[in-house]
């Protein structure tokens, strides 16, 4: 007997009001899903805090892009999948949808989870450069793929990015629109500060950097990254200078560490 697809639907609305966590993880049968409910929404407040702090820096590409969270932010994640996904890329498949939440399919394929691409980086750290550098240009390599389609990514971290059961990348995470709120050159730029954040520390503590400048300069040299980005970014890094003045460990915290070790990255500069 030809074996009988679940009905996504019911168990989405069976099982909807029933959670309480933000997004869940459950066995239907063979197949393994996540279901996402709305949150509360977001206060604006803080949102336009953060934009004054951008505009008195001169720093658009860092101006937040407000996600209103509730079931605004669920009905703008359902899109920006579905635009993925017509546009060729790898994002969960949306199995059923409702106002205030939807049900998709794992990405790692029967009991195993995805693993993003930040676990499969830091887990490479003790191999050394070269095993570190692998999946560190497939990242690369997947927000070219994104920017050759005229799109940007919500949240361009590693963690946002995970390895599939087929071994291809997919992105995940879309609850907030940067295009709608900046122009695309300046949501491309925060993809690529957003992926050298969240990557910078792994390719220090393997040993990684000096190889990892060189494929940078060389991404940044690529002909498909236009005049726009390119003018956008130089201006970005040209205004964040005082980064360089953050101590190069981690004493004041995690977060000061990666974000001038994300620094040096994309200057090429070294300040040991």
């Amino acid at each position: 007997m030809p074996h009988e697809s679940p009905d996504y639907a019911a168990f989405l609305a069976e099982q909807l009001p029933r959670q309480h966590a933000r997004v869940a993880h459950y066995a239907l049968g063979d197949e393994h899903v996540w279901l996402k409910r709305a949150g509360r929404p977001h206060g604006a407040w803080r949102y336009r805090l953060l934009g004054a702090v951008a505009r008195g820096a001169r720093l658009p590409a860092l101006s937040p892009v407000p996600n209103p969270g509730g079931t605004a932010a669920i009905a703008t994640e359902i899109a920006r999948l579905a635009a993925f996904a017509a546009h060729g890329l790898r994002v969960p498949e949306v199995l059923a949808a409702q106002t205030d939440g939807f049900l998709m399919r794992d990405l790692g394929g029967g009991a195993q989870a995805a693993r993003s691409l930040g676990d499969e980086i830091e887990a490479q750290i003790p191999h050394g450069a070269d095993a570190v550098l692998a999946p560190w240009r497939e990242g690369l390599a997947l927000l070219d793929a994104v920017h050759a389609r005229g799109l940007c990514l919500s949240q361009a971290f590693a963690r946002n990015m995970v390895r599939c059961a087929d071994g291809q990348i997919a992105c995940i995470d879309f609850e907030d629109d940067p295009a709608a709120h900046l122009p695309l050159p300046l949501c491309q730029v925060r993809d690529a500060l957003a992926w050298l954040h969240s990557t910078a520390g792994f390719l220090h503590a393997a040993g990684a950097r000096e190889s990892a400048r060189a494929i940078w300069s060389a991404w940044l040299a690529e002909p498909v990254r236009d005049d726009a980005f390119r003018a956008a970014f130089a201006q970005t890094v040209a205004r964040l200078t005082w980064l360089r003045y953050l101590p190069p460990d981690r004493r004041w915290g995690r977060d000061a560490y990666r974000l001038r070790a994300a620094y040096e990255q994309a200057v090429k500069l070294r300040y040991e």
